[in-house]
């Protein structure tokens, strides 16, 4: 395909929901390589634009506005301002980071809405949906919940079950009921304005599956699944109170529907940054638009948001998509609905000052074409073995042995031996090698590419070893950290797109006022004589107490999801009294326990059943207790169970357990004191 050039660039960044914080998901999918791409834009001194803002309409956010007893508005105000923060605080560097609640964005995607109308791009159709009498309101797929029709969960949404994952229709829930009400919704007919997704299949063919098979591959696959399956129209509008008003005869009690609304909101918050020259920067031929998103948006910024605006005429489509898969969260899938999440604001609190730690990890581990895992013991290894161990040693040998022979004066170069040559040559390339990888939008081998400059010298200050060289030959010395220090200014400028606050760091110890990128990979960076400022740690080591307090916190959340989903198991069948009378349960005192050999789930018991002998009993039950915190305790026990041999000793009844919510067993006890071999009646 020809290749193309533009005079400008406009980034877009998904707009986060705004009905709960930011968490590395979001930031490994689309936040981190999108600041990434344009930092290194604006490095290249291109003409760049990079726009963000919340998404502030939708059900889940009335839902949980019911559920605070608040307004929508007060609940879109309050995770606005933390998003913004977060964003702000942990470099991601928007040009503007607006709402689809301010009023720029009211008109023009009510406008946006009315030129499609005026000019029969939108189909009107009447369908069934459910309402619920009570509330007297018709239904957002969210506010029903039922009974999955495929793994039978109890609390899946109109949309999609959350349990297994599958997609749904309202209609096909198995006693679906109002989350508003909680009565049964019945069908009823309403109206609804549709993009006839249809009558642009061939366009869209055309468009992605001939033009675009420079998208990624996980991108282009998804597009042509949907292209090869027949296109149907979309609803463009809902029947909820929150939202902009569809701006047509006939939509009382009707809002854009808010996969229409949210892309225009890249649109406005370009007006509103830019009043008088946003056309330029989305509907001059001569600008590229890059859309970063994660998978899931994969539709709507492919498929529904360029026919928008080929319907709407006058606008240019996205140049390309890189879309990222999911990352997981200790090998589970991140869920906000189950805060399994490491939160943003909650990470800038937890770990101040290192942004930098968690933009080098998100990006080691970036899920660019599979999803991807994050584990906060990966993340303590990669800044304690390649920050700290790497990038941060080189630095630091570098400077501190400058400080230590030449008072922090960057020394002359003398005459280069072999070993000089071949670290020049080693890094002389990086700047071709950086730039073919983030042009193509590979930001994780780019970052790879960037650490090398650090292997390469701390190779090769380790094997010219200056403190044992200063000893007899200063000259030498002179030269080997003259190079060491180009290296590391070019460590400063390779960084700065990923790891903005360390290469800002790096800068005041260098005694520099920015980065040039046009001059990576030089050797002449730092000039002879150059007063270079106070050396210090780039990066400090983690240790494991913050690490295990993380753990922790996924540990207390992972119980509290399970006893918020507990549901008792269901009661057995009845059984006659002269059943239970049957068995024979007693209280035993605990005499002795220990683990069974070869055995991990056993425990054997010696217990005093008030018979006069010892009575042995095995239980299951080794993985809760440990045999010293069992002794001495009196516990209940059926006595007049059939012995049976378990890993070759015989078991002379059982002892009662109760299985908890998380499964977890308890040894059943009594409040008082009784003698051993008292029943229970």
């Amino acid at each position: 395909m020809e290749e193309k050039h533009f005079k400008r660039t406009t980034v877009t960044a998904a707009l986060p929901y705004a009905n709960g914080g930011v968490h590395i998901g979001h930031l490994a999918g689309v936040y981190v390589p999108a600041d990434i791409y344009v930092r290194y834009l604006r490095l290249k001194k291109q003409d760049v634009l990079f726009i963000g803002g919340s998404d502030e309409h939708g059900v889940p956010i009335t839902i949980r506005a019911k559920k605070e007893g608040i307004t929508p508005q007060d609940v879109v105000d309050r995770y606005h301002s933390m998003i913004k923060k977060s964003f702000e605080e942990f470099g991601i560097s928007f040009d503007i980071y607006s709402r689809t609640t301010s009023k720029t964005h009211e008109k023009m995607a009510s406008d946006f809405f009315k030129k499609l109308y005026d000019d029969g791009k939108l189909i009107e159709k009447t369908t069934k949906q459910y309402y619920d009498e009570e509330a007297h309101q018709f239904l957002a797929d969210r506010y029903i919940t039922g009974e999955c029709p495929h793994c039978h969960h109890e609390g899946a949404y109109g949309d999609q079950c959350e349990h297994c994952g599958s997609d749904l229709d309202p209609t096909e829930l198995i006693n679906p009921k109002s989350t508003i009400s909680g009565s049964k919704p019945v069908l009823k007919e309403t109206k609804n304005w549709y993009l006839p997704l249809n009558e642009y299949q061939d366009w869209l063919k055309k468009w992605i599956l001939e033009g675009h098979k420079e998208w990624r591959p996980n991108v282009y696959g998804q597009c042509k699944s949907w292209l090869d399956m027949d296109l149907q129209p979309r609803a463009m509008t809902r029947d909820l109170d929150w939202g902009i008003p569809v701006p047509v005869p006939g939509a009382e009690g009707k809002v854009l529907y808010v996969w229409f609304d949210a892309p225009i909101g890249y649109i406005s918050n370009t007006k509103e940054l830019l009043p008088d020259t946003w056309e330029k920067w989305w509907k001059d031929p001569e600008t590229r638009l890059i859309h970063f998103i994660g998978k899931d948006n994969i539709v709507f910024h492919c498929i529904v948001f360029p026919v928008m605006l080929k319907a709407h005429g006058g606008y240019i489509l996205p140049d390309n998509v890189p879309a990222n898969e999911f990352l997981n969260l200790e090998n589970d899938k991140i869920s906000t609905s189950r805060n399994w999440a490491v939160w943003l604001h909650e990470y800038l609190v937890d770990f101040p000052g290192k942004q930098d730690v968690l933009r080098y990890v998100l990006t080691a581990n970036a899920p660019e074409t599979k999803d991807n895992n994050f584990t906060w013991r990966d993340f303590q290894e990669r800044n304690n073995n390649e920050l700290v161990a790497v990038y941060g040693n080189f630095v630091n040998r570098a400077l501190q042995l400058t400080k230590k022979y030449f008072n922090s004066v960057v020394p002359e170069c003398g005459q280069l031996l072999d070993i000089d040559k071949r670290a020049i040559e080693e890094f002389k390339d990086v700047k071709t090698k950086v730039e073919a990888l983030l042009d193509v939008f590979k930001f994780r081998d780019a970052q790879k590419e960037a650490m090398n400059l650090a292997r390469i010298g701390n190779k090769y200050i380790t094997d010219c070893e200056p403190w044992h060289v200063a000893k007899t030959d200063m000259e030498r010395v002179k030269t080997i950290l003259y190079i060491s220090l180009q290296l590391v200014a070019n460590l400063e400028i390779a960084f700065e797109p990923f790891l903005p606050f360390s290469s800002k760091k790096l800068r005041e110890m260098l005694n520099i006022d920015e980065s040039d990128w046009g001059q990576l990979g030089s050797t002449d960076l730092l000039k002879p004589g150059h007063q270079l400022g106070e050396p210090s740690l780039l990066f400090e080591k983690i240790e494991d107490d913050a690490i295990e307090a993380q753990l922790k916190k996924l540990e207390d959340t992972k119980k509290a999801n399970a006893a918020a989903s507990y549901k008792a198991a269901p009661i057995k069948k009845t059984i006659d009294f002269s059943d239970f009378e049957k068995l024979d349960i007693r209280v035993g005192h605990i005499k002795a326990c220990e683990k069974v050999k070869k055995a991990n789930k056993l425990l054997k018991f010696t217990l005093d059943d008030g018979s006069g002998k010892d009575r042995t009993i095995v239980s299951g039950i080794a993985k809760f207790y440990q045999p010293e915190e069992l002794i001495g305790k009196d516990v209940l026990f059926i006595a007049n169970l059939a012995p049976r041999k378990l890993m070759g000793i015989e078991s002379q009844g059982m002892i009662l357990s109760a299985e908890n919510f998380d499964g977890n067993l308890s040894v059943t006890s009594i409040l008082r004191e009784v003698k051993p071999g008292s029943p229970v009646c």
